[in-house]
């Protein structure tokens, strides 16, 4: 696309959106009466509108049958609790690429990277390291060194991270390659986001997971910044397991619950799993007979009783993802977050971490800001423009195709004009 650096191109572009629709869906934060620019969603998604009224359903359901919710359909809903994760599994599988087995909404995120991982990272004398991306999402960090350390071991001898690289601070795919291959004798694991926070670079999965399956290499990633985002083929690609959380591009709500993916071909190995009651086989789980026969699929997975609530919110707000479509979404993100690439560009003061090649980036754009940054920032906020702040230079602007426009990107790049040039 060739872009113009003007409102009337924006206001262009947003009539002839064919998502722009999706905009009225959601609720978008106002101060003083006036909407905000909200581009942080890689943060927290805005509330659907449809949220409120699916959590008053549930509400409704506990009011009028107590515990019998469990097990009868009140009026107005689609299905009792006990199958209620269910009604979310065609909406998953589409926009993860995954077959409906293959998906369950679970948990959190970091307790399904801490369950995943005591299945899928099963060390042994010759082979226990595990490659991962180094300077990753804290939270995965902390839960693989503790996982490391209960099975005996030092996370200094077992991990092996690859750096960024000190000329663009972007993870190189041939570097993640060379490691598979330099140390598959002794991984027993590849663990890494698909997404990086930080520079809202996407990596190639596909082709890391195919190193991976070469070598024999059980591969999980964390999908946090990815899902809802980029478009998926998780099962397509072979990957072995995944985790995500959903209150970011899904915009489930703060704290919204997460999810697991296990793919199709370890559905029948009876993996070794910190089982919980609710991940028994359903048929047979209210015999309460000890021994643990796990659900099929990744249902299997699943330990504590699922919040209900929380999963009225999670179904209202993936089923406006999948309606809308990855393709759709990933399309008019590219153009959305070109277009702020392109209003960006000119100002010396600021460099734009996350790669310039659309097949390495999704929503997110990451401004390492030269001089000023915090000012910066702060002047962005007091605008009304809404993204984040990462010590000690970056800011991250995120213009999501769901519910932000054209018009939203052109007023960033117009009051970061003016903050500079006056």
């Amino acid at each position: 696309m060739t872009y113009e650096n003007s409102l009337t191109f924006a206001q262009a572009l947003d009539q002839t959106d064919s998502l722009r629709h999706f905009r009225d869906q959601f609720h978008i934060p106002q101060r003083n009466g006036v909407q905000q620019t909200y581009l942080c969603g890689n943060s927290l998604g805005l509330q659907p509108k449809t949220a409120r009224a699916a959590l008053e359903q549930e509400l409704n359901t506990w009011q009028n049958l107590g515990v019998e919710g469990w097990f009868e359909q009140s009026e107005g809903a689609e299905q009792p609790w006990l199958s209620y994760h269910n009604s979310c599994k065609s909406a998953l599988s589409q926009i993860l690429g995954a077959q409906q087995a293959e998906v369950c909404p679970m948990n959190a995120l970091t307790v399904n990277i801490h369950l995943l991982l005591s299945s899928f990272y099963r060390p042994n004398d010759r082979k226990y390291k595990i490659l991962t991306i180094k300077g990753d999402f804290p939270s995965d960090q902390y839960a693989l060194e503790t996982q490391i350390k209960h099975h005996g071991l030092n996370p200094a001898d077992v991990l092996i991270e690859i750096a960024p690289h000190p000329d663009d601070r972007l993870i190189h795919i041939t570097d993640i390659q060379h490691a598979i291959a330099e140390h598959a004798d002794s991984l027993a694991l590849i663990w890494m986001s698909g997404l990086n926070y930080y520079t809202g670079q996407v990596y190639n999965m596909a082709v890391i997971a195919e190193t991976a399956q070469k070598h024999c290499i059980p591969i999980g990633f964390d999908l946090a910044h990815a899902i809802g985002n980029i478009p998926l083929q998780l099962h397509d690609w072979g990957v072995d397991f995944a985790t995500w959380c959903s209150y970011k591009y899904l915009n489930g709500g703060p704290g919204a619950v997460s999810g697991v993916f296990v793919h199709q071909k370890h559905h029948d190995q009876n993996l070794p799993r910190l089982a919980g009651w609710w991940g028994y086989r359903e048929d047979k789980r209210f015999e309460m007979t000890p021994g643990f026969l796990p659900a099929p699929g990744a249902d299997g997975w699943q330990v504590s009783t699922p919040n209900i609530l929380a999963l009225a919110l999670h179904r209202a707000a993936i089923s406006i993802t999948a309606e809308a479509g990855m393709v759709a979404l990933r399309q008019k993100s590219e153009q959305l977050t070109g277009f702020l690439e392109y209003l960006l560009t000119p100002f010396k003061e600021i460099q734009i971490l996350t790669p310039d090649d659309p097949n390495q980036r999704g929503c997110q754009l990451s401004l390492l800001v030269r001089k000023n940054g915090k000012a910066l920032f702060n002047h962005l906020t007091e605008q009304g423009i809404i993204g984040d702040w990462r010590e000690p230079d970056c800011i991250r602007l995120a213009p999501t195709p769901l519910y932000n426009t054209f018009e939203d990107v052109w007023r960033v790049g117009d009051v970061i004009r003016k903050f500079y040039l006056g």
